[in-house]
């Protein structure tokens, strides 16, 4: 392998992040043909005991099992120990950009075994999933981007430029794929790519990339330790009896009352948590005038679950309970 600008610098971030993560075994990695994931295959090769391809294929074009294919061949060629390609349905829930993610990470935890997956996202890649979350509007969370490491994904080329990983493929004699569907104006993700980040290069003097992927970085370092004063925080909201304290949960700042409130939902199999269902709980605690409670998903297709304010605590009871109550003391 030629030791040009571009392939060392994927080598020592791939050789970082191993000894990082403390991954000294066998790694698997996600291969789609594409410039990113096709570099990163070539450069784990050169600095992990052993690689095992997965070349997801969607099957959203009429060609994908030929791409598929030729992604698993180059996988052999470049001396991975074994290649498996997974061929997917992807379903029409949240459009077809988040169908075939959620196909494509179940087909990849199914067929990883023990191994960490490595995933080409490089830093542009960051950038757009910061600018998503931005236009969301829901909080610190949905800008943090994505970690380096979220057992079992990882992420190495987070600090890599995606000009870089093309370069890398010219270096080493690799053809990557160009999936059209990565030029197509119909994906809002592609119009941030194509559009806004440029424009915003532009105008910030070629550092908007590097300062969204900065600004990830640093709330996720914020994120963590909120996530910490949260669970304090809930030990002692539910320490007294049933239900959380509203006492309790009043006198904490808003930022961790809402995590606290959240991962308590989330830990009685409460689905779809948003952020209207947080702020409408919040008012049950430090706007109580005696509203009604707030309706939220139950773990279960088609059960309904309410939290309610009672006797200064807040519990979550059945839809159907509270309905019943209410016509049991009218």
């Amino acid at each position: 392998m030629p030791e040009t600008s571009a392939v060392l610098t994927l080598r020592h971030a791939v050789r970082d992040w191993l000894r990082r993560f403390g991954s000294s075994g066998p790694v698997a990695v996600g291969l789609s043909g594409g410039a990113d994931s096709l570099a990163l295959t070539a450069a784990t090769l050169a600095e992990a005991e052993a690689v095992d391809a997965l070349v997801v294929d969607h099957q959203l074009q009429e060609d994908s099992a030929e791409v598929a294919a030729t992604a698993a061949a180059t996988a052999r060629a470049l001396g991975c120990r074994s290649v498996r390609v997974l061929s997917v349905e992807v379903g029409h829930t949240g459009g077809m950009e988040a169908a075939a993610r959620t196909a494509r990470y179940s087909a990849l935890a199914a067929a990883r075994g023990d191994r960490p997956v490595l995933l080409g996202h490089t830093l542009d890649d960051q950038a757009e999933t910061v600018l998503l979350g931005l236009g969301r509007g829901s909080g610190a969370r949905s800008i943090q981007g994505m970690a380096p490491f979220d057992d079992p994904w990882g992420r190495p080329l987070l600090g890599v430029r995606r000009v870089v990983t093309r370069q890398f493929c010219a270096d080493v004699g690799l053809s990557p794929y160009d999936d059209p569907h990565n030029s197509s104006p119909e994906f809002t993700r592609v119009r941030l790519r194509t559009e806004v980040l440029p424009v915003l290069e532009d105008v910030l003097g070629g550092t908007a990339a590097l300062a969204l992927a900065r600004t990830a970085e640093q709330l996720r370092h914020d994120n963590a330790a909120l996530d910490e004063f949260a669970g304090e925080l809930l030990v002692r909201a539910e320490s007294a009896s049933h239900g959380l304290s509203c006492e309790v949960l009043a006198a904490a700042a808003p930022a961790v009352r809402s995590r606290a409130v959240r991962a308590w939902l989330l830990a009685r199999g409460v689905r779809g948590v948003t952020g209207a269902h947080i702020r409408s709980i919040d008012e049950l605690v430090v706007a109580w005038r005696g509203q009604g409670g707030v309706a939220v998903g139950g773990a279960e297709r088609g059960t309904r679950l309410v939290v309610v304010r009672e006797h200064g605590r807040l519990t979550l009871a059945r839809a159907d309970r509270v309905s019943r109550d209410r016509r049991e003391t009218s």
